[in-house]
């Protein structure tokens, strides 16, 4: 099929990416994210006229952070950036001169761990992304799941706790609210201003407070083992390991790949991950248990997955 780009749309920077068949990136250009939703477009085009030269490229596949019809061309809304009905595929196609689909970001995350990193070898996956946020993907029979209406696998916001915390989406009791980056500072802020006792290596790495804790210092002063940090990672995991249960009741994967800032961890995160997943699984001791893996391609997932994405046949025929 030839060479594809896949672009990345960041808070700070746009990514664009030269990639082959095998999932390598071959050549990359960064530009700066703009502030306004013309500026975006303009951005993304730059960034693939940079990325392109020398190369003959076949298509090009977008991942934006936000709802994306199932033809992949239009972002229904995205939550950081003002687009409502957005014809991003036309809008960019008019500039580049190449096919273009559009692909939400987590999902294009998601097809890229299962086809290059963590769930090669699976037919069945589940993925998902924690960071700030929480997103995911469903790769069934060996195809990414979007729904009837392109809108599917938006785990963040699968309601966890009935009239909980307060969403950014506007819903409350959100899964991304109990297991995600943001959940992980809310957690330690919490438990070292209860025991600053339990908490000196953790307030030590910071300003001295409570509410100067972020997620760099959790994750140092847990492998100190700092018992608040600890507690922290602890808590998150209980949250993200139900949620996964919950998953495995739904599609019954072979593997659930857990991606995203948090899983930089690694097993600090994954082990108790584990063992909340089996304890909330129904009938866990007698029926077989997905594996919970570590992503394996970092940050570089979502570039790589709308690339290859871009060499999928239209989801519609």
């Amino acid at each position: 099929m030839g060479l594809t780009i896949g672009v990345d749309i960041g808070g700070t920077k746009i990514a664009a990416g030269v990639v082959d068949e095998d999932g390598n990136i071959l050549s990359t250009h960064k530009v700066p994210t703009p502030g306004t939703p013309e500026g975006i477009v303009d951005a993304i085009a730059s960034a693939v006229e940079g990325a392109r030269a020398g190369h003959e490229i076949v298509g090009v596949g977008i991942g934006a952070a936000g709802y994306v019809n199932r033809q992949r061309s239009t972002v229904y809304f995205a939550p950081n950036i003002d687009w409502r009905n957005e014809p991003l595929k036309e809008k960019v196609e008019t500039r580049v001169g190449l096919p273009v689909v559009v692909e939400n970001d987590a999902n294009a995350a998601a097809w890229g761990e299962y086809k290059f990193g963590g769930g090669k070898g699976h037919r069945n996956v589940i993925c998902i992304t924690l960071g700030t946020g929480l997103g995911g993907g469903i790769i069934i029979g060996n195809k990414l799941r979007r729904g009837h209406f392109g809108v599917a696998a938006e785990f963040g916001h699968i309601r966890m706790v009935p009239d909980g915390l307060l969403c950014g989406c506007g819903s409350q009791g959100c899964w991304e609210q109990y297991a995600s980056g943001r959940a992980l500072v809310r957690y330690a802020r919490q438990r070292a201003n209860a025991t600053p006792e339990n908490a000196e290596i953790l307030l030590g790495l910071g300003d001295g407070t409570p509410d100067g804790i972020e997620g760099k210092h959790i994750s140092m002063a847990a492998r100190q083992g700092d018992p608040v940090a600890v507690d922290s990672y602890r808590e998150l995991a209980r949250w993200a390991g139900a949620g996964l249960a919950d998953l495995a009741s739904l599609f019954d994967p072979s593997a659930f790949i857990v991606g995203g800032g948090l899983s930089d961890e690694g097993e600090l995160v994954l082990d108790p991950i584990r063992k909340s997943y089996k304890r909330w699984l129904v009938g866990g001791n007698w029926r077989p248990v997905a594996d919970v893996i570590a992503a394996q391609l970092g940050n570089k997932a979502g570039l790589v997955g709308a690339a290859d994405l871009a060499r999928e046949p239209d989801p519609i025929m």
